[in-house]
């Protein structure tokens, strides 16, 4: 696969990813029974595979890997945190407004990682203003 065609399976796989993790969140909110569809609780994990495959091949051809790329390395641990937050706000806050804020926190950290991704920079702010 080339690296163009990787990059946009990556990229149409951050945006499923988002949507999803943003209508299951309204869903929750809602108190919603769609979280209980079977295909809720499958189609995010399967997207989410691919996305991190895709983002792991992209690593290998671009040869920038987490710890050494300074970006890489501050995408990886916000994946982490995004990871650990989401199920908060999905599955583990005991209340609802636990699980709101932690939706929201999840949020903010998911477009800290595109702005990283897109800028190549820890602080993106700064290539963001520039």
């Amino acid at each position: 696969m080339s690296y163009f065609a990787l990059k946009q399976l990556h990229m149409i796989t951050v945006a499923a990813s988002y949507l999803l993790f943003l209508v299951r969140g309204v869903w929750m909110l809602a108190d919603s029974p769609m979280l209980t569809r079977r295909w809720v609780k499958i189609v995010p994990h399967v997207n989410d595979t691919v996305l991190l495959a895709a983002g792991i091949w992209l690593t290998t051809i671009i040869g920038q890997y987490p710890g050494t790329a300074g970006w890489l390395t501050a995408k990886l641990v916000g994946l982490i945190v995004y990871i650990l937050v989401g199920t908060v706000a999905l599955k583990r806050g005991r209340t609802k407004r636990i699980r709101a804020t932690a939706w929201i926190v999840a949020q903010l950290v998911f477009f800290y990682i595109v702005a990283v991704a897109l800028t190549r920079d820890v602080l993106p702010i700064r290539g963001l203003l520039s």
